[in-house]
């Protein structure tokens, strides 16, 4: 698990069956690099939030046939940087 800022939603046209028109999110971890990664839970701009990787991501997204390396599994409710 790592932690990162979730930054703006990122929207694509949905072209590989495998991802089932899931939602992304833009994520910037400390040094302001950035990743994408599938949100399930529906975060916001500016929170900070926990990703699961490697095959937990497909479970994370709460449907296992999801073709995914990184999802969003939890929103921080308080963390200082």
């Amino acid at each position: 698990m790592d932690i990162y800022k979730a930054g703006k939603t990122l929207v694509c046209t949905s072209r590989v069956p495998g991802l089932k028109y899931t939602q992304f999110r833009i994520l910037l971890n400390k040094k302001g690099a950035k990743v994408v990664a599938t949100d399930p839970v529906g975060v916001r701009e500016g929170n900070w939030v926990f990703t699961a990787s490697g095959s937990a991501a497909r479970y994370a997204t709460g449907d296992f046939e999801v073709q995914t390396d990184l999802t969003i599994a939890g929103i921080i409710d308080n963390w200082q940087e």
